[in-house]
């Protein structure tokens, strides 16, 4: 069943396309027809590519990989930053800063610094500083966060790359590229489909519209991530009854390695027993010198 159905994608206007005049041939198998000077997107496509994105996505995110999410025009801003922040993905609403994938380590080494300026203003030595000094520190963490605070917890390169516009974040779209990284895409009329490994026909310049793709993909993410937290707990929950087989095992070993110590144990009891019959022999032994004395005491007489 597909996730849209077309009267969503039609009350959204996910089928308005650019003026004619600024189209890029390679969108025409994607585009119905033109209607007064605009091109009409084919509901009917955008649909199956919506579906292909999300399976993509949810298996991405099911195999425990990051999706960074990319859409820095100001229609995109506060709904990928408030949708995708409930998946726990990393996104970038502001300025694309060049080399965030070509020169990740770099990105990563100021991601570093923001963290040590939090824990410095943790620590009492944040006190000893000059009022001037804390402006200073305050304004650079200030600013790293707005470029960077959304990436902070992206430690690795991402496993994919979804873009809003791929006019606007073509930098953005050449180093995934360049990386091989998977680029999921919203396409309009003007733009380029070619590179773009799963691409989405659809109004990119609409709120409603992106507000629906971007709906769809956060939801197959969660599902992903569900089914990976189902998997681990069932995956914990048959280790237990392993743990008790193999701990059943090793007391049944210990038992049979017991059994020869109890015999010798049994075998030991008896002798023990048989130690105080050796006691009627030292009254033997009394008796014999008192009749011994008797005897003298008669031939003395």
């Amino acid at each position: 069943m597909p996730r849209t159905e077309f009267k969503q994608l039609l009350d959204a206007g996910v089928h308005f396309g650019h003026l004619k005049r600024k189209w890029n041939p390679n969108m025409a198998p994607y585009i119905f027809m033109e209607k007064n000077g605009i091109h009409i997107i084919d509901l009917q496509k955008t649909i199956v590519k919506i579906d292909e994105a999300a399976a993509a996505l949810k298996s991405i995110a099911k195999s425990g990989r990051k999706v960074l999410f990319v859409a820095t025009k100001k229609q995109a801003k506060t709904i990928v930053s408030e949708r995708i922040k409930e998946t726990n993905m990393p996104y970038i609403t502001e300025r694309w800063s060049g080399g965030t994938l070509t020169n990740f380590p770099t990105i990563r080494k100021a991601v570093k610094k923001m963290t040590s300026i939090d824990k410095m203003m943790k620590d009492t030595s944040w006190d000893n500083l000059s009022k001037r000094e804390k402006l200073q520190i305050t304004r650079q963490r200030a600013k790293l966060d707005k470029v960077l605070g959304s990436i902070a917890d992206l430690t690795r390169l991402p496993a994919a790359l979804f873009v809003v516009d791929v006019m606007k974040e073509k930098i953005a779209v050449r180093e995934a590229q360049r990386l091989g990284i998977p680029v999921f895409a919203m396409v309009d009329t003007n733009s380029n489909p070619e590179g773009i490994d799963f691409v989405i026909p659809a109004n990119d310049d609409a709120s409603q519209s992106i507000d629906l793709i971007i709906d769809v993909m956060a939801e197959a993410i969660k599902e992903g991530l569900s089914e990976r937290k189902a998997e681990r707990e069932k995956e914990g929950g048959d280790d237990k009854p392993a743990k008790q087989k193999r701990g059943s095992r090793k007391a049944a070993a210990k038992e049979k390695e017991a059994e020869p110590v109890k015999e010798e144990a049994k075998k030991a009891e008896p002798a023990k027993e048989e130690a105080p019959k050796a006691e009627p022999v030292k009254e033997e032994a009394k008796e014999a010198p008192a009749a011994d004395e008797k005897k003298d005491e008669e031939a003395d007489k």
